[in-house]
């Protein structure tokens, strides 16, 4: 009978701490081996597990590292790195008590969302040429293209197809999808242009030599006109003047 009864103490000891480490701890708490210790709070760690006589120690979070809910963790986590490789860039930086949120760089869109930012990005299609932009990308929408319809282009950058230029007088070449029609002029206005540069041209040139030959006409006899002066000054000075009545002359 005794060792019955020192048999059935010992199973009910078993059992009670057995039933004691089943009970759950509360919900800002957790649990250290036997004990339920308090949770740090938010963008703190614990620093020293409670005892049976202490409480939990609590330090706080540093050198970009976080913990954003209330944790019995002796170390916090390392900060997102937001990567431009990934098309992405710092939305909200890292805190103690927050992770960095990552947005998209301009031109980009996500791939992979989150609660409040985004893990991975890539960069808006473009248009080819032929097509507009139907949609224009945004943060979370890639770029949507549409094909040009007839007799309109575009190369590809647009936000709407244009018209092809209806050619007044000369298609030199049609219009395209992704290009313009190219115009020229008529040959029969050309034509008429360059006859009347020529008939200007040849006007000018008459003019200019009937001026010319005035010129040279009055240069001839003006220089008539000195020579003779010059010759009957000459004969006077022959004729009339004498070393006796004009010392002067030789």
């Amino acid at each position: 009978e005794v060792y019955f009864f020192l048999y059935f103490q010992i199973t009910i000891i078993l059992v009670l701490e057995s039933i004691g480490s089943c009970i759950a701890c509360g919900r800002a708490e957790y649990r250290i081996r036997d004990e339920c210790c308090p949770m740090c709070s938010p963008g703190n760690r614990v620093h020293r597990h409670c005892t049976e006589f202490t409480s939990t120690s609590c330090v706080p979070c540093v050198d970009s590292t976080f913990l954003d809910e209330p944790n019995g963790l002796i170390k916090c986590k390392v900060c997102t790195n937001c990567d431009p490789g990934l098309g992405l860039k710092v939305k909200q930086p890292c805190r103690p008590s927050s992770d960095t949120v990552c947005g998209t760089l301009e031109g980009f869109y996500c791939l992979d969302p989150t609660k409040d930012g985004c893990r991975a990005a890539q960069r808006h299609s473009s248009c080819e040429p032929g097509q507009y932009i139907s949609h224009t990308g945004t943060t979370s929408t890639d770029t949507v293209c549409a094909v040009c319809p007839g007799k309109t282009y575009s190369d590809g950058s647009l936000t709407s197809c244009q018209p092809h230029t209806e050619c007044e007088f000369l298609e030199i070449e049609p219009g395209t999808p992704w290009s313009d029609s190219e115009c020229g002029v008529s040959s029969l206005p050309t034509a008429g242009i360059i006859a009347g540069v020529l008939i200007g041209v040849l006007f000018f040139s008459d003019h200019i030599r009937r001026i010319s030959n005035i010129f040279i006409s009055k240069c001839i006899w003006y220089n008539f006109i000195n020579a003779k002066t010059n010759d009957m000054i000459q004969e006077y000075r022959t004729s009339y003047c004498t070393t006796k009545h004009c010392p002067e002359c030789k």
